[in-house]
């Protein structure tokens, strides 16, 4: 990679101000730089945005939202790549390129910054539970106040009276901030994709642009595994560690009302995010432009013009000139009908993919019964891995393939066609749901799920004054899982904190003296039998779909002329942030919520974050949803391979008049300067012979 590195930086022709006016550095250096800083910034970007990721389920329990409002959080940062990203990578790109990368890193991690700030001015997190400890007392009151069922009222729950102090409750609005930092988030990432692949495709040598781009987007798949396992290690941390008793505490981290310490990781990530700004201050905004080394095999449309300086510096054009011809060049785009279908076909399959990847693991926990931390630990360890190998791949195997532009097009769909064959087998690996009476099943027949609706109200806890608005659950002897010990008919408790036990739990035994402990029960054999099976086929798909994700990227950058390379990847960038990128988490996070089988409460009243849902409607809506995406994107493409092959056969064709066209005009001034000699010959010969 050097090699090829430092023949390109030798060829240079000197013509760069930048070079002349910094003579001591060597354009092969300050390319290997660019190469380093750019990685670096794709690392720290991902890392934050895979951290986003992670939190997801903290968002939800911490701000008690649906998960359509956390889709909404997550689709902010694309809004702020919406507001500014067109005309960054049009007029960023005649402009310094690295300084205004380095600004969008900085807004980049004040954004981050921005998005942990509510939980240091809002009070401490305060879980949902029925059961109140009083202060300084070693009896515990009853679990089961003494009331009449016909206090309640007709749809099972206690009257809703909102709890002291909520006027000055702010949680219903601090996930504003967290919404506001993710935009500015967005605004600060804009500028790093565009201009940082161009520039390295306009500096680099024809050879190496495709091994360069893959090594970045490889590493910009690394910064998640660090990113998912910075969110496993906050999610085991509790919230306000420092500031509770965790011997208080009675829920655990695979309690569905557990929030881990989510601000952390965001602090961690900023401070990253500020250093990745630093080395492009020092970078110079051009680079001597290498001749190339034979003749081009993966550039699609050939300007003889601009292979000598394949993106022309325009340092003498005005603001205003640049704007008068922004939308002719728009319009010379978006004139290219392989371009327009490439485009349809990424904004389907991308909102395919960040629907998955964004609620990946939250169903890992709800549907394998795992934890949030164990959930972002597989995802950083096992799956991003896979990914990462795979696009590396890739761009290897173009190289040594030599991949023309239609064969990375064949070799992108391939891949994703075997990926989407792989993932039909998902709705085969599944478990069944926790069994929560009066939930997924009836107190009356305790051997069978329902999903049908059940009443948590009967005559072994008629006597107690429950709520049915509780959450929180505990599991009896009997190897079931009840909402609350209220509910369970538990009459005294015992023990504190996550040691707590519930004795003459009614519902659990006919005679009474049945017990209960704190928190869901297991009931993971099930599930422990099918996760390995998940885990493994989901490293496999997830390689294969990888591996044509640096050639279908290299397909984009030489589809459409040179002059139009960063506009084409800005305009890319932003249908696909505003088409899938923005509404994708929000209507995954809105068909999912209707799969919720049990809501939590806000202190102040309304529904809350989910607690439990329908494993199987989960599923279905999930893995059904995400593979009909797919099966669209495979149909649209059948029309681009055939426009494709048409202008391939074109430019062929065109190619082939104008070497025939070139030959008959040098056999025409040969014809020409024979004719002149020839004469030439006879007049000499005729003076001779006079």
């Amino acid at each position: 990679m050097e090699v090829g590195a430092e023949q390109g930086c030798t060829q240079g022709n000197g013509r760069s101000d930048a070079v002349a006016r910094e003579p001591r550095t060597s354009p092969c250096n300050s390319l290997k730089m660019f190469l380093v800083a750019l990685s670096f910034a794709y690392f720290s970007k991902s890392l934050s945005g895979s951290y986003m990721k992670s939190t997801i389920t903290q968002l939800e329990r911490r701000f008690d939202i649906p998960s359509y409002l956390i889709g909404v959080i997550d689709g902010s940062f694309e809004i702020g790549n919406l507001l500014v990203i067109a005309f960054v990578s049009y007029f960023g790109a005649k402009l310094h390129r690295p300084k205004i990368i380095a600004v969008g890193c900085v807004l980049m991690s004040i954004g981050t910054f921005v998005i942990a700030l509510p939980h240091f001015i809002i009070g401490r997190y305060e879980f949902e539970t029925s059961v109140r400890w009083v202060v300084n007392s070693t009896l515990n009151p009853s679990p089961c106040p003494l009331g009449s069922p016909a206090d309640l009222t007709q749809h099972d729950k206690l009257p809703q009276v909102p709890a002291t102090g909520c006027e000055g409750d702010s949680n219903l609005s601090m996930w504003i901030y967290v919404l506001l930092g993710n935009v500015l988030r967005g605004i600060g990432e804009t500028p790093v994709q565009p201009l940082g692949i161009s520039y390295i495709d306009d500096y680099a040598s024809e050879e190496n642009a495709a091994l360069y781009v893959g090594c970045v987007q490889t590493i910009s798949v690394v910064g998640p595994v660090f990113g998912y396992l910075l969110g496993s290690l906050c999610a085991r941390i509790y919230v306000d560690i420092g500031f509770v008793k965790m011997e208080t505490i009675t829920i655990t981290p695979a309690d569905a009302r557990w929030v881990g310490a989510w601000w952390l990781g965001y602090l961690i990530a900023g401070v990253i995010t500020l250093l990745s700004a630093i080395p492009f201050w020092f970078l110079p905004r051009s680079l001597p432009i290498p001749e190339p080394q034979g003749p081009e095999k993966t550039r699609f449309i050939k300007d003889p013009l601009l292979l000598k300086h394949k993106y022309p510096a325009d340092e003498n054009t005005t603001f205003i000139e640049m704007a008068k011809d922004f939308i002719p060049t728009l319009r010379s785009l978006l004139g290219n009908p392989v371009y327009l279908i490439y485009l349809c076909v990424t904004i389907i399959q991308l909102n395919s993919l960040i629907g998955m990847v964004t609620y990946k693991p939250k169903y890992i926990e709800q549907h394998f019964r795992q934890s949030a931390s164990k959930a972002n630990f597989l995802m950083g360890v096992i799956n991003i891995p896979a990914v990462a190998l795979g696009m590396f791949s890739g761009g290897l195997l173009m190289k040594r393939l030599k991949l023309n532009i239609m064969g990375a097009a064949r070799f992108a769909f391939g891949t994703s066609l075997i990926g989407y064959i792989l993932s039909l087998f998902f709705f085969a690996i599944s478990c069944e749901n926790a069994k929560v009476a009066g939930v997924t099943l009836s107190y009356n027949s305790m051997d069978r799920i329902s999903y049908d609706t059940h009443s948590l109200f009967t005559a072994c806890n008629s006597d107690c004054f429950c709520s049915a608005s509780d959450w929180d659950p505990v599991c009896g002897e009997n190897g079931i899982t009840y909402v609350s010990p209220c509910l369970a008919g538990c009459t005294g408790s015992s023990g504190s904190g996550k040691n707590t036990v519930f004795s003459n739990c009614s519902c659990v035994g006919v005679a009474g003296n049945f017990t209960a402990s704190t928190g869901q029960c297991p009931h993971k054999d099930d599930c422990d039998r099918m996760f390995p099976y998940f885990l493994a086929l989901s490293v496999i798909t997830s390689f294969i779909i990888s591996l044509g994700g640096t050639p279908g990227y290299m397909f984009l950058i030489r589809c459409i002329k040179p002059q139009l390379k960063s506009l084409a990847l800005g305009f890319h960038a932003l249908s696909t942030r505003t088409l899938a990128g923005i509404p994708a988490p929000i209507y995954f996070g809105a068909i999912i919520d209707t799969t919720c089988l049990k809501w939590g409460q806000k202190r102040c009243g309304g529904i809350g974050a989910c607690r439990i849902y329908n494993t199987t409607a989960y599923r279905i809506a999930y893995l059904g949803l995400t593979l009909s995406l797919r099966t669209i994107s495979f149909i649209i493409c059948i029309p681009g391979f055939i426009l494709l092959s048409r202008q391939l056969k074109k430019e062929e064709r065109n190619a082939i008049h104008g070497a025939l066209a070139n030959g008959g005009t040098e056999l025409e001034a040969l014809r020409k300067e024979e004719f002149v000699i020839s004469n030439s010959d006879n007049s000499t010969a005729r003076e001779t012979r006079l």
